[in-house]
């Protein structure tokens, strides 16, 4: 008579997950190409493209050290069908960055730059949601330069794609433009609830042509 009862409170407790994902329990090392090397007196971080002013703002890595810092705890979906979930992410807030630069009025979307010249494209209210960061650390410590030491962007309700590690810069943009996995055939939105994996699955309006 309990068997039912007790079944669901079991399935009750265990994490909900998007579909085709399944639990890890450790976090992968997954990137393309090689993993550049991090050199301070080089870096420069900037935000650049559709902004309120028109200029382009840059910081050196102890200048972008120094702004404001906070955390979320949030998960990690990756296209390769893992979740890792519950992670605390520490670092500079999306939506932080958009009230020290505010985007033009015409801002629309966001390309996200990274080392190599690697890039990821979402809409700017995915950039702005709450619980986007900008990452330097997991669980309290530094990131690693395999999980994209110095900055890596977290966006928790998008697949980790979206995400790039080694992150330079933020382009404001007015009109969307695909980025690199997505000019490669994966979804422009990449909404893993509704396992939006590839670009065949795209229905109008989700993106510009390939």
């Amino acid at each position: 008579m309990g068997q039912p009862a007790e079944r669901a409170s079991r399935q009750a407790a265990e994490p909900e997950l998007p579909p085709g994902q399944r639990l890890q329990r450790g976090w992968p090392v997954t990137h393309y190409g090689p993993v550049p090397k991090f050199r301070p007196e080089r870096w420069e971080f900037r935000v650049f493209g559709a902004t309120a002013d028109g200029e382009k703002h840059c910081w050196t890595h102890d200048e972008f050290s120094a702004l404001p810092y906070d955390s979320v705890v949030a998960d990690l979906h990756c296209v390769t069908k893992f979740s890792m979930l519950g992670a605390e992410w520490g670092g500079l807030p999306a939506r932080t960055l958009l009230e020290i630069v505010p985007p033009a009025a015409n801002a629309t979307h966001v390309m996200v730059w990274a080392e190599y010249g690697f890039s990821s494209n979402m809409r700017m209210a995915d950039f702005a949601s709450d619980r986007t960061i900008l990452a330097t650390h997991k669980g309290g410590e530094l990131l690693t330069a395999e999980h994209g030491f110095p900055l890596r962007l977290v966006v928790p309700h998008l697949y980790a794609w979206k995400g790039p590690k080694w992150v330079r810069g933020v382009e404001y943009m007015t009109a969307d433009r695909r980025g690199f996995w997505e000019e490669r055939g994966y979804h422009n939105l990449g909404d893993p609830w509704r396992e939006q994996r590839y670009s065949y699955q795209e229905e109008p309006g989700d993106g510009p042509e390939l």
